[in-house]
């Protein structure tokens, strides 16, 4: 991984400013049913790279098992079985390619320019429908991006974007839940599961617990705003890490 100098383990101080990005990221990810690892993920990179991509995925689960639990009877679960088969397929691509990282600069690189696509994903997003077909691709491709970079959930926006919050909520929470699960299992199967990565997000579960019980006080105050201030942020951080991997 990415050796930026600085470890949660050497540098106490950073467990302060990771409980604050993973609370904005919980409260995100409740809020809008997506976006834990979108907001968390380049920003926990570059504080500490160990971070990702197992402990955020495993917080990511956390917080998107509660979120779906939370409006558990307004969930369509066929389009969450639908895109579960998807997202599989991705994972498995994903393992394979995780597998031939052997270069930390090689990882940067990659983890960079998988958050920029994501980033653009999102930010061209308004013109794609709904159909099984494109659900099937999205989640394949969210399935890819989120084993890699722990940030599944730009796809899965483009494809639900037209559908009521109320009603794509609580399906994309559960799809994500069982998403990151099938990614952890990849992870572990490639060999990049350890004990460290559980400490790490027991560090984080926190943040992910106040970030949860915030969103409930904030739900239907997201806009376009704050979702183009989050993608611009996420944009940086990636061509930050770009920037790293190349030089």
């Amino acid at each position: 991984m990415v050796d930026t100098g600085l470890h949660l383990a050497s540098a106490p101080w950073l467990v302060v400013p990771v409980l604050l990005i993973v609370v904005a990221a919980a409260v995100v990810q409740t809020g809008l049913g997506l976006g834990f690892g979108l907001v968390a993920a380049p920003l926990l990179a570059l504080l500490d790279p160990d971070l990702v991509p197992v402990p955020s995925l495993i917080v990511g689960f956390a917080t998107a098992t509660l979120a779906a639990f939370r409006e558990r009877d307004a969930i369509a679960w066929s389009e969450v079985w639908t895109g579960t088969g998807g997202r599989v397929a991705g994972v498995m691509v994903a393992t394979v390619i995780l597998a031939t990282l052997t270069d930390p600069d090689a990882f940067a690189l990659v983890f960079g320019v998988m958050i920029g696509l994501a980033v653009a994903l999102s930010a061209l997003g308004p013109g794609l429908r709904f159909t099984r077909p494109r659900l099937v691709g999205m989640a394949a491709l969210s399935g890819v991006m989120g084993t890699i970079t722990s940030v599944g959930a730009p796809p899965m926006a483009i494809v639900y974007q037209h559908r009521p919050g109320a009603e794509a909520r609580p399906t994309l929470s559960a799809f994500f839940a069982i998403g990151c699960l099938v990614s952890l299992v990849g992870l572990w199967a490639a060999g990049w599961v350890g004990a460290h990565d559980l400490a790490l997000a027991a560090v984080m579960a926190p943040g992910m617990v106040a970030g949860v019980l915030v969103a409930g006080r904030l739900r239907g105050r997201f806009d376009a705003r704050y979702r183009a201030a989050l993608l611009a942020v996420s944009g940086l951080a990636a061509a930050v890490l770009i920037l790293r991997g190349l030089w």
